[in-house]
């Protein structure tokens, strides 16, 4: 258990501890959010927003038949040059 003392303008200082569970940096923004059972869950922002990136495009990749780095190259290339290299 860890615990943090409220400033007077509102602040704290995340326990090391969770900044190392959490992955987080300097400069990182923390998300604090209600689960259903009322309980508020902190998160590292950075982290839940690539996670929803990664949800948002999984199987994205078989679809577009991107199966290695050469196949990334060519689709930047693509949307970059419209096909033809500049």
């Amino acid at each position: 258990m860890n615990l943090a003392k409220l400033s007077a303008n509102g602040q704290i200082t995340v326990p090391v501890e969770i900044r190392r569970l959490l992955g987080l940096k300097s400069g990182d923004k923390i998300l604090f959010f209600q689960n259903q059972g009322g309980e508020v869950v902190v998160a590292n922002a950075s982290a839940q927003a690539l996670s929803k990136v990664q949800d948002a495009f999984a199987g994205l990749a078989e679809k577009l038949g991107v199966k290695d780095e050469d196949d990334v190259q060519a689709l930047v290339d693509e949307v970059r040059y419209g096909g033809e290299r500049g």
